[in-house]
């Protein structure tokens, strides 16, 4: 059974830092594509960054520069770490895999960024 299991989100000033993990189990953690989203409130959910098979990265313009997205396949692990934190940020923070037409996604971490 695919599982995706997000930590690492909670409350922080603008300006702050928070690393975010996702923790797979159930796959060969290798191989597809693994993402960041997130969803303020409302029905959208945006594409934050995203990293290859091959470790070949994408960002969402808005984070570009600030959030740096790794995988770690030892230990079955995606990052993003988020620096210069923005209000605009908070969010609720999701995992992606995508394998093929497969997607599989966490349950979730809410990040607030406020003062």
């Amino acid at each position: 059974q695919v599982q995706l299991v997000e930590s690492g989100g909670g409350s922080v000033q603008p300006g702050g830092s928070l690393r975010l993990s996702c923790a797979a189990s159930g796959i060969n953690f290798s191989i597809g594509s693994m993402g960041w989203y997130r969803q303020a409130p409302g029905p959208q959910r945006e594409l934050v960054a995203t990293i290859t098979g091959s470790d070949i990265t994408n960002y969402a313009d808005s984070v570009k520069g600030r959030f740096t997205i790794s995988r770690d396949n030892a230990k079955n692990t995606l990052y993003l770490q988020m620096n210069s934190l923005k209000p605009e940020d908070t969010a609720v923070y999701y995992c992606q895999r995508r394998l093929y037409t497969t997607i599989t996604w966490g349950q979730g971490t809410q990040v607030t960024v406020s003062s």
